[in-house]
């Protein structure tokens, strides 16, 4: 199966939409977990396409066009110095993609935008220790664990 991988556009919103619930699901949200539609179609188009945007997006389609795939990313500063880095937050390959060489094809693009864009030092990500076959996957690409950060989240006051 061939994979096209583009950046996101306004058009995809509906897709990426619905590919955020699988996402959800493969995370182990159940029914009263998942964000209502018209909710996530609001906040994909915002993040995605407000002004200003809060992240940016390549996604993968399949030999039909269908979503089947993606990676969100955001430029973080300050990182090394002044200087800046690419996060990414969500790599994600459906089940149809995955060990086809899709996520290595992802992390190669993000790692060009990251070249190619003046001031980046660095591109980061995290995945869940508990989560064996994302770690396995970032090994095999050769990329090694750092330890010493610990992670906090906290929900924003309302």
């Amino acid at each position: 199966m061939t994979a096209t991988i583009r950046p996101a556009e306004k058009r995809d919103v509906p897709a990426l939409a619905e590919l955020i619930e699988e996402i959800e699901r493969f995370y182990g949200a159940g029914d009263t977990d998942i964000q209502p539609l018209e909710e996530r179609l609001a906040q994909v188009e915002e993040a995605l396409f407000g002004s200003p945007p809060l992240a940016a997006a390549l996604l993968v389609e399949d030999d039909t066009g269908d979503l089947a795939g993606l990676a969100v990313y955001s430029f973080l500063w300050p990182a090394a110095g002044s200087s800046h880095s690419l996060f990414l937050k969500e790599l994600y390959v459906r089940d149809s993609l995955r060990r086809a060489g899709i996520g290595a094809r992802l992390m190669e693009e993000l790692r060009a935008l990251a070249a190619a864009r003046p001031g980046c030092s660095r591109l980061e990500w995290m995945t869940d220790r508990d989560n064996p076959g994302a770690r396995a996957f970032y090994r095999s690409l050769g990329f090694a664990e750092h330890e010493g950060k610990v992670v906090y989240r906290v929900a924003p006051r309302r």
